[in-house]
């Protein structure tokens, strides 16, 4: 199996798409002014105490205040608080935390009432992401997360990953992390610190240390409330932490400062793997160019096509999510409706496990598969869907088909599903729903680059077009690209386009930065 990573790098979105055998099986997308991230840590205050919830309301500045429960404060609690306290006390000079004092474990039988107050200024990380109407979701027990190792500060416990089975490595790794830890600190050594030599595992302990040192100086240098002092890496970077494998192939890029980001953590964290990250220049969208746009639009929207013919329905509601299996006009006559029925489940089976890692669908999901008389029959699918379910990273939890025929998936949610609106507005008539003559089209582009190159003095401009449009403009020997060419100069450069709706363009400069030409007058 081959993986591949495309990263697409926007002016206001960073998309990353995941392949394995160039069919597309994670995508992830967010504004690049996206904030309160998992992992992002804040120095917030207590807005509300809900005595009945045995929970607070704090507020991290986002719109809706966050929830932090009594069991999330976490058994030392009380011993940030005391050294948050400290840190506060002196702004010159920072209290060093080697010497902070680890107080005894909170009960876990206890009230919010008895331990925070309105008011009161708390360290805080964001474990979950806003999703619909809730806010964030937090923890007081702070952890910095690597590729290797995860540090737990006021924690002098040393944990090794279950998945590695060889005892004796278990007991190498323990000592080991055990000799080089900072005091003070506790450390999870992940799965894929297994056979690693010291010095990595030190080398990113200190990296991992020195996060937790600067967060604590944020703390001190600022008194604004609330206050982020400790930001997850980059998107990017996150996502390849934790989904990084020695078996990709290649990591494309179309921004020269993200690809040096990446080029610089691949090179930390597996030096020799450092040339599988390039910088993709084409002209062409880097999506188009790796079939990934294609495969976003019939993989989103409620309808999803399969194998001959057969398809699932998707609906998304607030308490959960419902799929149904329909076999379309599918039928085989030599393996009978049993047959039918089961090749057809064993179908959406493969196609739903793909699909609940491309839309990162959590919470409920209910699946409604075709009825099935036989036991075996029903036993097959369930094994199927638990073995399809294998390469999913998120924590997930899958029951045997019911009476009713109904499957229940429970899958770990720490953001907002993926949701793509492949549906395209009318670009044209900005839903008036009268556009000018489509005939005129070209004529309008070509009214649009007489402005650019003559009157504001762009030397080079790329147009996005259609696919179907741009093989028009550039049809016959004396094509009208060409003529444009001539009239306009050289850097007159047509691209095809497969995110554009059949009447949308876009105008990029040679930094191939975005130039907005539309006009609503356009439709009238």
């Amino acid at each position: 199996m081959t993986s591949e990573v495309v990263i697409d790098v926007q002016q206001n979105e960073i998309s990353i798409a995941l392949l394995e055998d160039k069919n597309l099986v994670e995508y992830q997308s967010e504004p690049r002014s996206a904030s309160f991230s998992v992992g992002n840590i804040y120095v917030a205050k207590v807005r509300k105490l809900m005595a009945g919830l045995n929970a607070s309301f704090v507020d991290v500045g986002y719109e809706r205040d966050a929830f932090l429960h009594y069991l999330d404060l976490g058994g030392q609690f009380n011993s940030y608080e005391k050294y948050l306290k400290q840190v506060q006390s002196d702004r010159k000079k920072l209290y060093p935390f080697s010497k902070a004092t680890r107080l005894p474990e909170m009960k876990k039988d206890g009230t919010i009432t008895g331990v925070l107050e309105k008011e009161k200024e708390v360290l805080v990380q964001i474990v979950k992401e806003p999703i619909s109407t809730k806010g964030p979701r937090l923890t007081a027990e702070l952890s910095f997360a690597g590729r290797f190792l995860v540090l737990i500060p006021f924690n002098d416990k040393v944990s090794v990953s279950t998945k590695i089975k060889s005892g004796e490595e278990r007991a190498r790794l323990k000592q080991l992390i055990q000799s080089i830890k900072p005091k003070n600190v506790g450390v999870i050594v992940r799965t894929v610190a297994e056979g690693k030599r010291v010095a990595e595992l030190d080398s990113e302990l200190k990296i991992l240390y020195k996060r937790w040192e600067d967060a604590i100086t944020k703390v001190q240098k600022t008194q604004n409330r609330p206050q982020l002092v400790y930001e997850e890496t980059s998107r990017v970077v996150a996502l390849l932490r934790d989904l990084f494998n020695p078996s990709y192939e290649n990591i494309y890029i179309n921004d020269e400062q993200v690809f040096n980001e990446v080029r610089e953590y691949v090179t930390l964290i597996a030096p020799e793997k450092a040339g599988i990250v390039k910088l993709y220049s084409g002209n062409v969208p880097i999506f188009d160019n790796f079939n990934i746009t294609k495969q976003i639009k019939s993989s989103f929207g409620k309808t999803v096509n399969y194998k001959h013919g057969a398809y699932l329905i998707i609906e998304h509601t607030e308490a959960m999510h419902v799929v149904d299996v329909n076999s379309g006009n599918r039928i085989k006559a030599e393996k009978g409706q049993e047959g039918n029925a089961l090749e057809v489940n064993l179908g959406a089976a493969d196609e739903l496990a793909r699909e609940l890692r491309l839309r990162d669908m959590g919470g409920i999901i209910i699946v409604d598969f075709i009825d099935m008389n036989l036991a075996e029959d029903r036993q097959m699918l369930y094994e199927r869907m638990c073995k399809n379910m294998q390469k999913d990273r998120a924590r997930h939890n899958i029951l045997p088909l019911s009476k009713f025929g109904l499957m229940q998936i429970t899958r770990q949610r720490v953001r907002p599903a993926m949701d793509v609106n492949v549906e395209e507005t009318c670009p044209t008539c900005f839903g008036k729903g009268t556009i000018k003559s489509s005939f005129l089209f070209t004529d309008q582009l070509e009214r649009k680059i007489d402005r650019l190159v003559n009157k504001i003095g762009v030397k080079t401009l790329y147009l996005h077009v259609h696919p179907y449009v741009a093989a028009y403009i550039n049809q016959g020997f004396i094509s009208m690209k060409r003529r444009w060419q001539l009239k306009y100069g050289l850097g007159v450069h047509i691209i095809p386009s497969q995110k554009m709706g059949f009447l949308q363009y876009e105008f990029f400069d040679k930094k191939k930065q975005l130039i907005d030409m539309r006009e609503e007058q356009e439709a009238k």
